[in-house]
């Protein structure tokens, strides 16, 4: 899914201009932000959950040289499907 998908759904959906429809699915897309980063999780439900999680500093290998390199710690973002949305997939 991506931006352009968003901003034509909308526009079809609630007879947005284009450029409307465009700022529509850009503030969506930085209001699930801007709640990931206050609260660590955002739910849309019978969709699924978004949820922040650390991730802790480890070891990787370089595909090129097959060099051992550190990767530091960080966070991701991970999303679980909801029941529904599994049923209807």
């Amino acid at each position: 899914m991506s931006k352009a998908f968003l901003s034509q759904v909308l526009k079809e959906s609630v007879d947005l201009t284009g450029a409307a429809a465009n700022r529509a699915a850009g503030d969506l897309m930085d209001a699930i932000v801007k709640e990931l980063k206050k609260s660590g999780k955002f739910t849309l439900p019978s969709f699924g959950t978004f949820t922040v999680r650390k991730t802790k500093a480890r070891k990787g290998l370089n595909p090129r040289t097959g060099e051992s390199i550190k990767v530091k710690a960080g966070k991701t973002v991970r999303f679980k499907a909801s029941p529904t949305l599994k049923k209807a997939v």
